[in-house]
């Protein structure tokens, strides 16, 4: 089990929750071809993942539709997106990183730092709302710190 009484997901998983997230966000459920596209992969691999995704609580997939994701799923989303966001503030504040560099160093930290760790950048970055592109940073969970 991982932090929070949440099993560890792989790398895999971890791109495919945030990916679903972002294109929930448009009100919809995130289509396999829109998955497949935005993670660079073919369609039965996503069909794959999800039905393993679905079996782990993460998501609900209904057939012809989509996914959504679950109340643990969109919890995993989150604290992803939130390790991301924080992760550029602190490289772009603290370390000087520019343009898609800071973007592609915090996707390949992401899978790395613990939710410990991204609570301590964000308290020394002052608990910053913004990223360094606008987006929000969502809160840290109950219990982080």
């Amino acid at each position: 089990m991982g932090e929070g009484g949440v099993t560890a997901l792989t790398r895999q998983a971890e791109d495919y929750l945030k990916a679903i997230y972002a294109l929930e966000l448009g009100g919809t459920p995130a289509g396999t071809n829109d998955i497949a596209t935005r993670l660079g992969v073919a369609a039965p691999s996503v069909s794959g993942m999800l039905r393993r995704m679905s079996r782990a609580g993460l998501v609900s997939v209904e057939r012809y539709k989509g996914a959504r994701l679950t109340a643990a799923g969109r919890r995993a989303a989150l604290a992803l997106v939130r390790r991301h966001r924080v992760l550029e503030t602190y490289l772009v504040r603290r370390l000087g990183f520019r343009g898609e560099a800071v973007h592609a160093e915090a996707e390949r930290l992401e899978h790395a730092a613990s939710d410990a760790l991204i609570d301590r950048m964000a308290a020394a970055l002052g608990d910053p709302a913004h990223d360094p592109h606008g987006a929000p940073i969502p809160k840290a969970r109950r219990g982080n710190r």
